[in-house]
């Protein structure tokens, strides 16, 4: 019965007209795959915070980058990039941490060919998930980024990281497919505080915090819906919070009145 609802919900609101207020938005304006990987990898990790700032944020970067983020990546000198960001600021993050994550991305490029290709690098296919391959790459990019990029091994749930991995792997009119290399069914969800609400309430886990173990236990709730693509809800689910015109209470119309009930207790009570 809840994959129906939710089979309704994805067809409802998994479109492109739904994706605003979203960072997604901005990988959407660029059409290559080497573009879209580098627009991608810092829309996901500027995306905490107030969405309105996230936009303006995001606008400032992509503006200087213009059309090509990553020809200016490859081909802009590293003192001309720390100087371009040097007044940069975005709650904890300033202009040397932005300077430092570009340089990375610029030596993944310059080591692997590709985002893809460095975190190929670090899966293979007898892993359970994306988790050995995420702290591969992480490792590649987080050299002196502040908190840019989380850190698998410290348990943080890498909503930033898992979201980014969402856009480039799954291939739907939302999520990008960029990635070939991997399948769906290895997904992590992208947890946040929403969420993690919707996986207690379906009974997916019961932990309280918001970390890895938290995530892959949600994970694997959806797992038992949909093996081959646990995270394909993820994009309409957290819709409902985030759009003002879609309130939690209008997830009663997909006969979820049960769910939406738990949650406004949970509300309640956290």
């Amino acid at each position: 019965m809840l994959k129906k609802e939710l089979d309704q919900l994805y067809r409802n609101y998994n479109k492109k007209k739904y994706i605003h207020p979203d960072p997604l938005e901005y990988v959407h304006n660029y059409k290559t795959k080497k573009d879209r990987e580098v627009a991608g990898l810092l829309a996901a990790c500027f995306a905490y915070g107030r969405v309105n700032q996230i936009l303006k944020t995001l606008s400032i970067i992509f503006d200087v980058m213009k059309s090509k983020p990553y020809n200016y990546i490859i081909k802009r000198d590293n003192d001309l990039i720390k100087k371009d960001f040097k007044d940069f600021k975005y709650r904890f993050a300033n202009g040397y941490h932005l300077f430092k994550l570009l340089v990375n991305i610029k030596n993944v490029y310059k080591e692997y060919g590709s985002l893809e290709s460095c975190f190929i690098k670090g899966y293979s296919k007898e892993d359970e998930t994306i988790l050995p391959a995420l702290n591969f790459f992480s490792s590649k990019l987080s050299d002196e980024t502040g908190h840019l990029i989380a850190n698998p091994q410290k348990g943080s749930a890498c909503k930033r990281s898992n979201l980014y991995l969402r856009w480039m792997v799954r291939n739907d009119e939302v999520d990008l497919g960029c990635w070939k290399s991997l399948s769906s069914e290895k997904l992590i969800i992208p947890l946040d505080t929403h969420m993690h609400k919707i996986g207690i309430i379906l009974g997916f886990t019961t932990r309280k915090q918001a970390n890895m173990k938290t995530a892959m236990e949600i994970t694997k709730g959806f797992k038992k819906i949909l093996p081959e693509d646990p995270v394909k809800y993820d994009f309409s689910l957290t819709r409902f919070g985030i759009r003002d015109e879609l309130a939690i209470e209008h997830l009663k119309s997909f006969g979820m009145s049960f769910q939406v009930d738990r949650l406004k207790k949970l509300d309640n009570n956290i």
